[in-house]
C-alpha cells in the first residue's frame, strides 16, 4: 500500500551384461570340475542378473516418481494468468500492460507527486528502472533524471493487478519565475533494451502541478514508498 513521504521530514539406465559361458568337456576329473565349477558360475549369474533387473527397476520407478524423466512431474505450479519467459523471469512490462496516475505528496507547497502504476494485463511483468517522464512535448523534452538511492535490490515483479510507485519532485518549493504549471505530462517505461515503445499520457493532480525542469528528479519503482530511500 501507498505511502505518502512528508516533506520536508530461487535411470540412469544400467545395462545389464548378459553373462556367456562356454562350457568345455574335457572328461576325467579335470572335466567334471570344469563342469561343476561352469554350472556354479551359471547360477550365480543368473542370481546377479536376476538382482540387477529388480534393481533396475526399482531404480526406473523411483525416477518416475521423482518426476527426474518425466515431463511435468513434480515442477512448480505456474502462476494463474502469468506470462514468463525462459527462466521463469517475468517479461518488461509494456505501457499497454499498466495504467499510471499521479496524486499530490503532503505538504504545502507541493514539491512531490507520487506515480502508481498499476498492472492491468492480466499477467505478471516486471517493471523496470524508473519512469520516464517527459513534463514538456515528448518530441523535444528531456526526459527527467533519475535518482540513484532510490533504486530496490532487485527490479519490481508485478502479479496482475497490483500497483508499484515512484516518488518524483517537481519543484524547490515557493514561488519561482521558472516554474511552469503543468495539466499532463508523458511517462514512459523502460524495455530490456531501452525504453519501450509507446508513453502514457498521465493527468497531472487536481488543479495541475508547478514543475522546474531545472530541479525536477524520479525515484525509482519501488512496491511500496520507503522513508530515506525515495526521500529527495
Amino acid at each position: 500500500m501507498r505511502t505518502s513521504i512528508r516533506r520536508p521530514a530461487v535411470l540412469a539406465a544400467t545395462a545389464v551384461a548378459a553373462l556367456s559361458l562356454t562350457l568345455t568337456a574335457c572328461g576325467g576329473d579335470d572335466g567334471a570340475k570344469k563342469d561343476k565349477g561352469a554350472a556354479a558360475s551359471s547360477s550365480q549369474g543368473a542370481g546377479a542378473e536376476k538382482n540387477d533387473t529388480a534393481a533396475d527397476s526399482k531404480a526406473a520407478a523411483g525416477t518416475d516418481a521423482a518426476g527426474s524423466d518425466t515431463p511435468g512431474a513434480n515442477a512448480p505450479a505456474a502462476q494463474a494468468g502469468s506470462k514468463k519467459k525462459a527462466g521463469g523471469k517475468a517479461p518488461a512490462c509494456t505501457a499497454s500492460d499498466v495504467k499510471i496516475s499521479a496524486a499530490k505528496q503532503d505538504g504545502v507547497p507541493t514539491t512531490h507527486i507520487t506515480l502508481t502504476a498499476t498492472n492491468v494485463s492480466g499477467h505478471a511483468c516486471t517493471l523496470l528502472q524508473y519512469p520516464l517522464i517527459a513534463f514538456g512535448d515528448i518530441q523535444t523534452a528531456k526526459d527527467v533524471p533519475s535518482v540513484a538511492k532510490s533504486k530496490p535490490a532487485t527490479p519490481v515483479v508485478l502479479n496482475a493487478g497490483a500497483p508499484a510507485y515512484a516518488a518524483v519532485r517537481i519543484n524547490n518549493g515557493g514561488v519561482d519565475e521558472k516554474n511552469r504549471a503543468v495539466t499532463s505530462f508523458n511517462v514512459n517505461l523502460f524495455a530490456a533494451d531501452g525504453p519501450a515503445e509507446g508513453s502514457k499520457v498521465v493527468t497531472a493532480p487536481k488543479g495541475g502541478i508547478a514543475v522546474d525542469d531545472a530541479v525536477a528528479k524520479t525515484g525509482y519503482w519501488t512496491p511500496e514508498l520507503r522513508n530515506g530511500a525515495d526521500d529527495f
